[in-house]
């Protein structure tokens, strides 16, 4: 097999490929014994018949599709391994045939974008600031307020209602004396101040008791996701059929048993505290990473092939999809609620996508020129970490992602972590 590469740009290269009769001669018999089951030839029993015959009847070039589709892309990828030192593809190829005659090697093209050369700026000595984590008493009683809400009981109360209370309501809107669409419902669960339905809905049923039906006039937020009702003028005829008020606990020893596994306040105060330091710290740690990050890639010069940030999009919205249905929704039922195009959503994530690729590039490029590994240690206790979050036996962890072919991905996650690290051991942190 002879290869031959150029490149056409900073971004895009070429390979002319030619497969060796011989070897074609291979893929045309593969093809042959797919395409003798579909056709009926006069004599032969179904998939019997001789390739001469078949081809006497129907000609090579009844063959020649099947027999591509197996040769190409098998010639492809033995082409790369002969280039692969020097041309780094990164996206899917482009393939013309050139020539696929008799007797002569079958030639074709395939033309790909490249993995961009990175030019590094300055990622030594960077200025950084990290944010100072300071958790005050006022955020501590914020939270025990939270969890006094969170643990509060419910009492029937007759009325009059409250910002805070619970109700249950039926209600029915209309637009122009008309009903539509979503706008029915029965037995529906409303905390008073959530700020959950329209806005001016909720306020308007401060005041009212069981048993009540008001008309509550409303206008739907121009951004609202349903076409046709944005900046719709509404009205919303609300039945009250229950009202229930919270009672909030003491904040004491007893309140700390019964929400908690300490045995007083102030045990339950110092857990708190602890929890939002080291929440407040990872967040400090993530913010500083992320601007390490940032400046090393903004120094850096390279161009990023358009495949490369689309292929980071698909992997955005896939993992959209995967939460979506972790939640027992569907995407296609997420993009029409919330009245969104595929191709707004893609547009939306592609600033995001740009950089996020752009800091892989410079991060690897970084870890190449630091001669930054990763060992088998490395992997290793990664490994047990996760097998600890998730609940695993590490060795049983190991062998599901071997088996997914998950290792690399792991490894070259590893490898950008220490990359990020040197850029912040080696930078000047305010």
């Amino acid at each position: 097999m002879k290869v031959s590469a150029e490149k056409l740009d900073k971004t895009k290269a070429e390979i002319t490929v030619e497969i060796p009769e011989e070897e074609f001669e291979d893929s045309l018999q593969k093809a042959y014994r797919i395409v003798v089951k579909k056709v009926n030839i006069p004599g032969f029993r179904k998939g019997k018949a001789p390739r001469r015959i078949l081809e006497n009847i129907y000609g090579r070039e009844i063959l020649i599709e099947d027999a591509l589709q197996d040769a190409i892309p098998t010639a492809y990828f033995k082409a790369l391994e002969e280039i692969k030192d020097e041309y780094k593809p990164v996206s899917d190829p482009e393939y013309n045939l050139v020539s696929v005659e008799k007797g002569s090697p079958v030639v074709f093209k395939a033309k790909f974008d490249l993995k961009p050369e990175v030019k590094l700026g300055q990622y030594k000595g960077i200025e950084l600031e990290k944010t100072a984590v300071e958790i005050k008493k006022e955020d501590v009683d914020k939270e025990l307020a939270t969890m006094q809400q969170r643990y509060a009981k419910l009492t029937v109360v007759e009325g009059p209602a409250v910002s805070g209370d619970v109700l249950t309501i039926d209600f029915l809107g209309k637009v122009d004396g008309q009903p539509f669409e979503g706008g029915l419902g029965e037995n529906h669960t409303l905390e008073l101040g959530s700020n959950t339905f329209i806005p001016g809905f909720e306020e308007q049923l401060i005041g009212v008791n069981v048993q009540e039906t008001k008309d509550l006039p409303v206008t739907f937020p121009v951004e609202y996701h349903a076409e046709n009702l944005k900046g719709q003028d509404a009205v919303f005829t609300v039945t009250v059929k229950e009202i229930k008020r919270k009672e909030l606990a003491e904040l004491d020893d007893e309140f700390a048993k019964d929400v908690s596994d300490f045995d007083t306040l102030q045990e339950l105060r110092q857990s708190i505290e602890n929890n939002l330091n080291k929440a407040a710290q990872e967040k400090a740690e993530s913010e500083l990473k992320s601007n390490a990050i940032k400046i090393a890639a903004e120094n850096a010069e390279l161009e990023i092939p358009a495949s490369m940030i689309e292929k980071r999009i698909d992997r955005l919205i896939g993992d959209l999809d995967y939460r979506l249905r972790q939640q027992g929704l569907m995407f296609d039922y997420y993009l029409q609620a919330t009245n969104t195009k595929i191709e707004d959503l893609r547009n939306d994530y592609r600033a995001g996508a740009e950089a996020s690729v752009r800091g892989d590039l410079v991060l690897e490029e970084i870890a190449r020129v630091e001669q930054i590994t990763v060992t088998t240690e490395d992997i290793d206790k990664e490994i047990n970490k996760m097998a600890e979050a998730y609940k695993q036996e590490p060795g049983k962890l190991r062998e599901f992602m071997e088996k997914q072919g998950q290792i690399n991905a792991l490894e070259f996650g590893i490898m950008i972590e220490k990359a990020i690290d040197f850029i912040i051991a080696e930078a000047k942190i305010a």
